[in-house]
């Protein structure tokens, strides 16, 4: 029986600096997602697009910006994403700025409390995404998800999984980041998460970095992918709105998804801050697109599998 892929468009960017993430959902399907998943023998369902309230575009008030915006579309997208993993299908939530990492990651954290599995999420970013509202410089929420999956945040994100912190930063690596701001810094460190930024992947390679991502990974673990399309180098993918030089490089991505898929324990994939508003005719989108497909098995090696 083919296995069931359930796409989940979430059309916001409240939580991001830019406009035009909310357009990602609309870019990916332009793209072909649906009859590129299929080829790899996949039933795709495509739930159509969450509705929440729109962008005011309005100043931070005590360091968040649309912080009850944030909240409604992260319980939207919780429970859409915990609604699909339910009736055992593979969710896809196609973001949206990465403020929604929160509802989706939250959403298969209660799953595999539920189910009984361990988690693995795989953070790929060019940020850590660790900033409170006391050391950020800007306000927006896409920059808070991870500290607020970790217990550190406003009461109403912290709490949207039901169990606090939503996620322990055991859980999740964290791949690609060369952009963190001082005292974000002082906090990932104080967390224990574990980070293998550019430099690491830069030093010792991103098979070796991904074979210790993936350490400890085995039937029993649910692996969660939060891609934010500002992981690759903005030469590959410049429909980001908020672009580091220095990223990875298509073959480097290639290997990383491939490693993953390698696994055979993806369980659900967020692919967010994909701006088309920004791109150079929706080429972002197809590298993206290209990505995931080997996230699913497409494979450029030509050797025989042992």
């Amino acid at each position: 029986m083919k296995k069931k892929v359930s796409l989940i468009g979430a059309p916001t960017d409240v939580g991001a600096g830019e406009r035009g993430s909310s357009m990602g959902p609309e870019a990916l399907r332009v793209a072909n997602i649906i009859p590129l998943l299929e080829a790899h023998d996949l039933e795709v369902i495509d739930t159509g697009n969450l509705s929440g309230p729109p962008n005011p575009w309005l100043p931070p008030t005590n360091g968040y910006r649309h912080l009850a915006e944030v909240v409604a579309w992260n319980q939207l997208v919780h429970e859409a994403v915990h609604a699909e993993l339910l009736k055992g299908h593979m969710p896809i939530l196609m973001g949206g700025d990465h403020c929604l990492g929160i509802g989706s990651i939250s959403a298969v954290a209660r799953h595999c409390r539920e189910t009984g599995k361990k988690l693995r999420v795989l953070w790929l970013d060019a940020h850590a995404d660790f900033n409170t509202n006391l050391l950020t410089p800007s306000g927006n929420i896409h920059g808070m998800p991870v500290a607020c999956l970790c217990g550190h945040g406003p009461k109403e994100l912290v709490e949207i999984g039901g169990v606090v912190p939503a996620l322990s930063p055991k859980s999740m690596r964290q791949i690609g980041i060369r952009s963190v701001d001082p005292g974000e810094k002082r906090l990932v460190h104080e967390v224990g998460l574990e980070v293998f930024d550019m430099r690491y992947v830069d030093e010792i390679g991103m098979r070796a970095t991904m074979q210790q991502a993936l350490a400890g990974v085995d039937a029993n673990t649910h692996v969660h992918v939060s891609f934010d399309v500002d992981f690759l180098d903005p030469e590959i993918a410049p429909g980001v709105g908020t672009t580091v030089l220095g990223g990875p490089t298509y073959r480097e991505a290639q290997l990383c998804m491939e490693m993953i898929a390698d696994t055979e324990q993806l369980g659900s994939l967020d692919v967010m801050e994909l701006n088309p508003a920004l791109d150079v005719r929706n080429r972002t989108a197809v590298v993206a697109l290209d990505l995931i497909e080997s996230l699913f098995g497409k494979s450029t090696l030509m050797r025989r599998s042992s």
